[in-house]
Parts: C-alpha cells; sequence; structure tokens
C-alpha cells in the first residue's frame, strides 16, 4: 500500500490531485516511466534502470536541469521509500513526463516526475505453477527506436492485458509487423530449444528490459544466450519458455497454446540469478 507518494520534490497523501487536463503525459503518453525493485532501501538493477530512463529522456527530447541526475532521484526514491515506513521488499514506479501544452506547443521540455512505492511479497522459489500464455492479436509493435523505451503510452500492453484476463490465461505475447515474438505485456521472454538460450533482439521491438539485458550480460559464462528472431513456429517448437522483469524476476511458462513446456534449465537459471542479485 502507498500512503505517500512524490510529485516534483514535494510528498503528497496519496490520492491527492497534482496534474490538470492540459498536462502531455495525460493527453499524449509524453513521457517514460520505470519500475524498480528494492531491498531494503537498495535499488536492484540501479545502474540499468536510471542507465535506461536517462538514454529514454535523452531520445524524447527532454531538457534536464542541472541537478536532475540517478543520484537525485534515487534520493526521492528512498525519502519517499522511508516516508511510507517500507522495510524490505518493495516495488517502485517513477515516472517522468512533460508538463502542460498541446501536441505542437509544450510549455517547457522540463522532466516532471511522479514516484510511488508498495510493498510486495517476495518468494525464493521458482514458480511452480507455471504460466499459461498466448498472443493478442489485434495489435503489432513497430521496430522503430521508440519501441524499446518504456513509454506512458501503453495503449497495446494495456488491451492485451484485458485480452489475456478475457481468455483466462496469465499473460499474452505481442507480435511486431513480421509477426514475430517481440515481448509481453509486461515481461521479456526467452526460449530454449537443445539447451541454448534465445530472445527477441531489439531491432525486433521488444522494450529494452533491464532484467533482459542483465541476464545477457551477466549470464554468458554459464549459459549460451543469442538474440535472434523468433517466430511462432519456433516458440512452439521450443523445450522451455520463460519470461523476465525487474519485479518477478524469472518465471516458468508452462503452456502456450497446446504446446507444454518442461523447466529443467528454467530452475538453473532462477538459481544463478537469485545467488548473484540477492
Amino acid at each position: 500500500m502507498s500512503i505517500f507518494f512524490t510529485y516534483n520534490d514535494k510528498i503528497y497523501k496519496d490520492g491527492t490531485a497534482v496534474i490538470t487536463p492540459e498536462n502531455r503525459s495525460l493527453r499524449y503518453g509524453d513521457g517514460l516511466f520505470e519500475t524498480l525493485k528494492m531491498h531494503k532501501g537498495v535499488i536492484q538493477l540501479r545502474d540499468y534502470h536510471f542507465e535506461r530512463l536517462f538514454s529514454g529522456m535523452k531520445m524524447l527530447q527532454f531538457q534536464l536541469p542541472d541537478y536532475f541526475t540517478a543520484a537525485y532521484l534515487e534520493n526521492k526514491i528512498l525519502e519517499l521509500y522511508k516516508k511510507n515506513q517500507h522495510n524490505s521488499f518493495t516495488r517502485v514506479r517513477l515516472m517522468v513526463f512533460r508538463g502542460n501544452g498541446g501536441l505542437y506547443n509544450p510549455e517547457n521540455h522540463f522532466p516532471n516526475y511522479i514516484i510511488q512505492t508498495w510493498s510486495i511479497e517476495h518468494t525464493e522459489e521458482l514458480n511452480s505453477n507455471g504460466l499459461i500464455i498466448d498472443v493478442y492479436p489485434d495489435a503489432k509493435k513497430s521496430c522503430d527506436k521508440f519501441a524499446n523505451l518504456k513509454s506512458n503510452n501503453y495503449l497495446p500492453y494495456i488491451m492485451a492485458a484485458l485480452h489475456a484476463k478475457k481468455i483466462k490465461v496469465n499473460d499474452c505475447i505481442l507480435l511486431n509487423n513480421y509477426d514475430r515474438v517481440c515481448d509481453t505485456t509486461i515481461a521479456n521472454i526467452f526460449i530454449i530449444k537443445d539447451d541454448i538460450i534465445y530472445t527477441p533482439p531489439l531491432s525486433d521491438g521488444c522494450v529494452a528490459g533491464v532484467m533482459r539485458r542483465w541476464i545477457i550480460e551477466k549470464l554468458h559464462a554459464g549459459f549460451k544466450i543469442i538474440e535472434k528472431e523468433i517466430s511462432i513456429d519456433e516458440l512452439e517448437n521450443a523445450d522451455e519458455v520463460f519470461l523476465t522483469n525487474s519485479i518477478k524476476g524469472i518465471r516458468w511458462v508452462k503452456q502456450f497454446r497446446n504446446k507444454e513446456y518442461k523447466n529443467r534449465l528454467v530452475k538453473q537459471i532462477f538459481v544463478s540469478v537469485k545467488q548473484q542479485l540477492l
């Protein structure tokens, strides 16, 4: 439960109105967000999160004041963490957005921000009830440079999440314009075939997930990991499948449509990630 939130340096009681109908994030989705996991006041994968955020702000042409740094935002997150009296695992949502203005005439390019925090449960075990996933058929992700951002313009993922709930599955895959596997509503996707791990490249339009990046950079010594285009046929013929994000870490997928997967190597990956991150 988040009792307080931060908006542009000030802490407010949850539910306080702080933006107007002219806000460009409300109107157009003009901004970015990060979902971070904290453990006892320490942000996991801190540098990856802030590197992605600041790279995205540069791409979206924000004009940053000198004080607006990763250290500044980290201090603001920790301040709210303490105010909300969290003491273990915590989910943090940091949203950065432009202020008021029309489509062609923003008042300025200053980075407004909102921080929220929630206590979350944490498990030391891989999910024993594997996820069931399917494909969302009504939206295709582009493969342009904005596709890798965690943008406030989240409509395809919102609709995919509603579709997953409607058809009673745990998550849905979004495809790109070439009908290749991209990512899911809240996660990057990995498949395993013959003990080789594959994941879609950023050029295929998936979000540049921090857990995805960490796995590719840190687990290469013990596992063979390849970024490649993945078709639906390859997904259906995979031996194992798992999803990743910064909050849940590794989650095993048990079933895609009529195909069921094992989790022999996924278990090993889960243990390796747990040992290195905690």
